[in-house]
């Protein structure tokens, strides 16, 4: 079944309601944001196909001999998986060579232009594939996103009959899961995503306006390659200032947010869920009456209170500095988000959270 919306006439009752639905679950989520855990709920489900991170730079290289080795670490804080990431990529990988068909290195890195780039043809190609591959089989794509936030709109409009679902967590709590990693287990990879992300797209005036407001430094390297960047991103943030990669991480938190507030069927909030099974209700729900799947939500574990316990770890920062970030952020969306009053509340409620969750960092 094509991801384009079909006639309706002559169609029953039950075809006409199973036609309304929408042909294909996006979740668009950030890193350390439990988007994880989303995408494993529904993958639970019988006639779900589940892709995990459609745009990561692993997919470049993946052979079908690396998938079965492709699980959950002991320091991932993930789920735990009945079958590997990145098994449902198994029709896509052949034995000879490596790589995902249709994926390119490109698509890894994000992007928040108002138009598609020259880039968006063959990923929309690549993920036009991989959906109707999978609905040919009666079953019903879904994808867990890191990378495709600031692509949001462009994805909406190539794939309107997908349900467009936001994962939304405040950014001190997703921040310090980041920072925490990089502290015990000298892992680099989150801290210094934002900055790769922010420095590669810097010559963008809304990414630019972002980096300005929240007053981030980007690390000294020219972005000569996006390879060679990536590099210099991770050396710098091994030794980067705490406040610095704070601000950097709430810049690219922000330009996230600020895409999805015209672009999701669907917002989960991450900090509800763990708090409200009435919300976690609510949810399942409401993704039934999209799409017609139910996941089950109920084992939602409470994430700010993992936070709070967590402030004797959170060194190197002085949390209360980071008020002025967290209102000049806010200021920064309510100028963008238009006449969009119910999401810009969210958000301020997630600053007004994180404001209290950083109090306590020194």
């Amino acid at each position: 079944m094509p991801l384009s919306n079909g006639p309706s006439n002559g169609l029953s009752n039950d075809a006409a309601q199973n036609s309304a639905l929408k042909q294909a679950v996006f979740l668009h989520t950030g890193w350390r944001s439990a988007g994880t855990w989303v995408w494993s709920r529904l993958r639970e489900l019988e006639t779900v196909t589940a892709f995990y991170e459609p745009l990561s730079n692993v997919l470049a290289d993946l052979s079908l001999a690396d998938v079965s080795a492709s699980r959950p670490t002991l320091t991932s804080g993930h789920p735990p998986l009945a079958a590997p990431y990145f098994e449902e990529y198994r029709p896509f990988l052949q034995e000879s060579t490596r790589g995902v068909a249709g994926y390119r290195r490109g698509f890894s890195l994000d992007r928040f232009a108002s138009e598609p780039d020259a880039a968006f043809a063959p990923l929309q190609a690549y993920l036009r594939n991989l959906c109707e591959r999978t609905t040919e089989q009666g079953r019903v794509p879904v994808f867990k996103f890191c990378r495709s936030s600031g692509r949001l709109p462009w994805l909406k409009q190539a794939f309107p009959r997908a349900m467009h679902v936001g994962v939304l967590r405040n950014p001190a709590s997703q921040f310090a899961s980041g920072w925490l990693l990089s502290r015990q287990w000298s892992n680099p990879f989150f801290v210094a995503a934002p900055f790769r992300v922010l420095g590669l797209n810097q010559t963008d005036p809304l990414v630019r306006q972002a980096i300005e407001i929240c007053g981030v430094s980007l690390p000294p390297a020219a972005p000569t390659s996006e390879d060679a960047y990536a590099a210099a991103c991770e050396h710098y943030a091994r030794t980067a200032e705490g406040n610095n990669a704070y601000r950097a991480f709430v810049a690219l938190w922000i330009l996230c947010a600020l895409r999805m507030a015209d672009g999701v069927d669907l917002l989960v909030d991450i900090d509800r869920l763990g708090a409200s099974r009435d919300y976690a209700r609510e949810l399942s729900a409401a993704f039934e009456t999209q799409s017609g799947l139910s996941p089950d939500f109920g084992s939602a574990r409470d994430l700010v209170e993992e936070t709070r316990r967590s402030v004797a770890r959170m060194n190197g920062i002085d949390g209360r500095a980071m008020r002025t970030v967290h209102s000049a952020a806010l200021k920064f969306l309510k100028a963008h988000a238009g006449a969009n009053a119910a999401f810009v509340e969210v958000i301020r409620e997630k600053m007004v959270l994180a404001n209290e969750l950083t109090d306590a960092w020194r």
